[in-house]
C-alpha cells in the first residue's frame, strides 16, 4: 500500500483532446485554458528533452514531516482522505516545500475497496485491515465492479482544488492501486509477507481469481478518468505485490487485465506503470502499458533502460533507506544513477519505493535540489 499520498481543459501536445460535459465546462472557470504538457515532468515521460532530469518522491507527503505528523495527532487517516480540502492542503505543501517538478494527489490505494463492497479501516500500528475478504468464489457476488467512481467524489474534489492551487509549472499525479495488488489486499485482508492466501486463490480457483481482477479492472478505471476529468496531469499505477509473480503467471493472470486497465484511461495524461522486486517482469510491465516505467533499487537501470528499449521512459530508482544515511553517500549513488541515465530525455528521477517515516526531511530536500543542480543545462 502507498498512500501519498478546476481542471483545466487537458489534452497531451501528441494526444487528442479530452472532452468536457456540460456540466463541467459550467463548473469549471478555467476550463477553456488547454494544457500542453511543457513542464518538465510531463516533457521527461515524453521522452522529450526537459532542461533538467525531473523529480518526485513517492509518500513526499507523509509521515516523514513534523507538520504531517501534527496534522495526523488530530485527525485520522481516513478523516485526512476524505477531506478534500486537507488532503489538497498536504499535497501542496509537501510539493513547495520540497520544490519538487510534481505533486502526487495524497490518497491511498485501497480507498477504491470501500465502494465495491469492502469493509476497510486502517489499524493504529497495524495498517490497513479488510473485515470481509474474499476467501471462496461465491464471495465475489458482493464485490462491486461498476458504478463505484461516484461513491469517491471526495478525491475529484481534492484533485480540482490541487490543480487549482497548484503553482503552473508543477504536475499534478493521480493514481491508483493496481488491479493484482488490491486482489492481494482484498483476498489476504491485509498486508502479509508471502500472499499466500492470495496466490492460493489465485491457483485453486483461477476463473473466480480472473472475475475479481475484472471487477478490480473496470473499476479502477472508472476511477482513474475521473481523476483526469478533474484535472489530473499523470496517472501512476502501483502495482506493489506484483514482484511476488513469476513471469509465467504475469502473463496468465495480470497482464491482459493491465493491457485492458490502460487501453481505458482517457487520452492525455502520462502514465506511469511502477512495480517493486520486478526486474524479472519489466518486458511483460512494458507490452502491459504505460508511457513510463518505475524501476525499484534492486537493479541498475542503464541495464533496465537497455532492456526496455526506445519506446518507455523511466522513472527510478534510489533505495529510499539511502536517505537515512550521510550526504556523502546519498550524493554519491544518487550520481550513479544520473550517470547510468546518462542525460538521455525520459528520466524522471524518483526513490525505489515511498520515503520512510524517520528520514531526515533536510535530506530529502537537499536530494530534490541535488537533482535539478546536477542536471541543469
Amino acid at each position: 500500500m502507498l498512500s501519498e499520498q478546476d481542471p483545466d481543459e487537458s489534452f497531451a501536445s501528441s494526444g487528442p483532446l479530452i472532452t468536457w460535459t456540460e456540466t463541467e465546462r459550467k463548473t469549471n472557470p478555467n476550463v477553456n485554458t488547454p494544457k500542453v504538457g511543457t513542464n518538465a515532468f510531463s516533457l521527461a515521460c515524453r521522452r522529450q528533452p526537459a532542461g533538467h532530469t525531473p523529480v518526485w518522491l513517492m509518500r513526499q507527503a507523509g509521515r516523514y514531516q513534523p507538520e504531517y505528523r501534527e496534522l495526523r495527532s488530530k485527525v485520522g487517516f481516513l478523516e485526512l482522505c476524505h477531506s478534500p480540502e486537507l488532503a489538497a492542503q498536504v499535497t501542496i505543501d509537501a510539493a513547495n516545500w520540497l520544490d519538487t517538478d510534481a505533486a502526487i494527489l495524497f490518497a491511498d490505494i485501497l480507498l477504491i475497496l470501500e465502494p465495491m463492497g469492502f469493509d476497510l479501516a486502517f489499524v493504529k500500528g497495524d495498517g490497513p485491515a479488510i473485515y470481509n475478504p474474499v476467501r471462496a468464489a461465491e464471495d465475489l457476488d458482493r464485490v462491486r465492479g461498476e458504478g463505484v467512481a461516484d461513491a469517491l467524489s471526495y478525491v475529484y474534489e481534492a484533485v480540482r482544488l490541487i490543480r487549482r492551487d497548484l503553482p503552473a509549472h508543477r504536475d499534478l499525479i493521480g493514481f491508483a492501486g493496481a488491479p493484482f495488488t488490491l486482489a492481494c489486499y482484498a483476498i489476504e485482508g491485509g498486508g502479509s509477507r508471502h500472499y499466500d492466501k492470495a496466490k492460493a486463490f489465485m491457483y485453486r480457483n483461477p476463473e473466480a481469481f480472473d472475475a475479481l481482477m475484472g471487477k478490480l479492472t473496470s473499476a479502477t478505471v472508472e476511477y482513474l478518468n475521473a481523476q483526469i476529468r478533474a484535472g489530473a496531469d499523470a496517472i501512476q499505477l502501483f502495482d506493489s505485490w506484483v514482484g511476488n509473480l513469476s513471469l509465467r503467471d504475469y502473463r496468465r493472470f495480470v497482464q491482459p487485465h493491465m493491457k485492458t486497465l490502460f487501453e481505458g484511461l482517457l487520452p492525455g495524461p502520462v502514465t506511469i506503470h511502477f512495480g517493486t522486486d520486478t526486474g524479472h517482469l519489466l518486458e511483460a510491465q512494458r507490452d502491459a502499458g504505460g508511457d513510463v516505467i518505475g524501476l525499484d533499487w534492486r537493479a541498475d537501470l542503464d541495464q533496465c533502460w537497455a532492456r526496455l528499449g526506445d519506446s518507455v521512459a523511466v522513472q527510478g530508482n534510489l533505495d529510499p533507506v539511502l536517505l537515512l544515511g550521510p550526504w556523502d553517500e546519498i550524493e554519491r549513488q544518487t550520481r550513479i544513477i544520473l550517470d547510468q541515465a546518462a542525460g538521455r530525455p525520459g528520466h524522471i528521477f524518483n526513490l525505489g519505493h515511498g520515503i520512510l517515516p524517520s528520514t531526515p526531511p533536510d535530506n530529502v530536500r537537499r536530494l530534490v535540489d541535488f537533482v535539478h543542480e546536477a542536471t541543469r543545462s
